[in-house]
């Protein structure tokens, strides 16, 4: 019989989170309890946030259904390491639909996971190649762990840092948010010794450490950290103003494009245009196009059309076996 109601409680949540009706019998049997302490458990959870429902009948069953907010939950070792391996492994490379909140999920799991269970995952991961669909490189976990957890603690962070041509330095900043662009993971940061914003490339980071100094958040000149790095890359980097027409409607396009490749224009009811900047490589970008699976049409530049027409007859060739 378990007479510590807290654990009693964690025990009585892990059966429940079992997709499946319990009956209060078997709950009670489960737990060495009568069935009264467990109705008074279950009103203890549902107090708590939990939503469980109880279905009529001269059992009495109990299960736990979905709620308007997100509890907590209980993991057994298994699924902890599946969670684990799983987040880690989007983490690493920057994908599409794996943003900041993916990697403060991992965050938080991983703080608490035992050492036992910490070694499964590395070793889970050392040998298993994910396949991904981004083309940047790859980075290790931990360093996005440790700066989510500084971003969500606001907390400075101190880290070595190597810019684009090799130069070395040590930086100590106010970490604002972490954003993925479908390549890389960049960090927007308030650089104290530089007493300026900035953004980093967290493949180029190492060492990152927490360093405990709590900080008040300072306002981002844009209001938007996405939107900052948009406007930082463009000013590094020599950008170029595209246009694509597609034989489908602005809706579908738009669920099918991160919202940094711009934001599709209707034309009618089966088309509609896209115009943005962009500084990335235009092989990248025809690429990408290519990829959301519908009809399209450059209207300009000439090297984004060209890089399109290459690609298509690459294509063919490859298709026909005379690449």
């Amino acid at each position: 019989m378990t007479t510590d109601t807290p654990a009693r409680l964690l025990q009585l949540l892990s059966l429940l989170q079992t997709p499946r009706e319990w009956p209060g019998g078997e709950l009670a049997d489960r737990l060495g309890v009568s069935r009264r302490t467990v109705r008074r458990d279950i009103d203890r959870l549902r107090e708590l946030g939990y939503p469980v429902q109880a279905s009529l009948g001269s059992d009495g069953g109990y299960r736990l259904v979905a709620g308007k907010a997100m509890p907590p939950l209980v993991l057994d070792d298994e699924e902890a390491v599946a969670i684990a391996v799983g987040l880690r492994a989007g983490a690493g490379h920057a994908l599409e639909g794996v943003d900041e909140a993916s990697v403060r999920a991992l965050a938080k799991l991983e703080q608490v996971l035992p050492s036992r269970l910490r070694h499964r995952v590395a070793t889970l991961q050392a040998a298993t190649t994910p396949l991904t669909s981004g083309d940047g490189a790859s980075i290790a976990p931990e360093t996005l762990t440790v700066m989510a957890s500084t971003v969500a603690g606001q907390e400075r962070l101190r880290f070595a840092y190597r810019t684009k041509d090799g130069t070395e330095s040590r930086r100590v900043t106010e970490p604002y948010r972490l954003v993925s662009t479908g390549r890389r993971w960049y960090l927007v940061a308030y650089d104290l010794d530089r007493e300026d914003w900035r953004t980093f490339r967290v493949d180029r980071v190492s060492r990152p450490f927490a360093t405990g100094a709590r900080f008040t958040p300072r306002e981002l000149p844009t209001g938007n950290a996405a939107e900052y790095l948009r406007q930082s890359m463009y000013r590094r980097q020599e950008t170029y103003e595209y246009t694509v027409t597609f034989a489908a409607s602005a809706e579908a396009v738009a669920a099918n494009i991160p919202a940094w490749l711009g934001a599709p224009e209707p034309l009618g009811d089966d088309s509609c245009r896209l115009r943005a900047t962009t500084g990335d490589a235009v092989d990248w970008l025809a690429v990408r196009l290519a990829m959301l699976g519908y009809e399209f049409t450059v209207q300009g530049p000439t090297e984004l059309a060209s890089c399109v027409r290459e690609l298509g007859e690459r294509l063919i060739r490859a298709g026909s076996g005379d690449a």
